[in-house]
């Protein structure tokens, strides 16, 4: 019972680290034409969205929608990405084997 006991505080040890080490990750997604990028964290909060001038314009406003949810979804996607790798580790210590991880 001590030894799982062990265990488990080993395991909430490297989760902090992990958690800590996505909060310190920063991915970066760029649009196709490279006018719009955003940075996103490894535990998946925007840090940064850059908006070339060329897309501040009303005629241009569909087209700059269109093309931020692409770009937010390609930062949230490789954030969750690097996150799924950080924490494979602690998964497999835990028994857990989920596809994908």
């Amino acid at each position: 019972m001590l030894d799982k006991a062990k265990q488990l505080w080993q395991l909430q040890k490297k989760a902090k680290v992990v958690q800590k080490e996505l909060k310190n990750t920063e991915v970066e997604a760029t649009s196709s034409d490279g006018l719009i990028t955003v940075i996103v964290s490894g535990d998946q909060k925007v840090r940064e969205v850059k908006i070339s001038e060329e897309y501040l314009h009303p005629e241009k406003k569909n087209e700059l929608e269109s093309k931020l949810k692409t770009v937010f979804a390609e930062g949230i996607s490789r954030a969750q990405a690097v996150a799924a790798e950080k924490t494979k580790g602690i998964m497999g210590d835990l028994g857990i084997n989920l596809p994908g991880m």
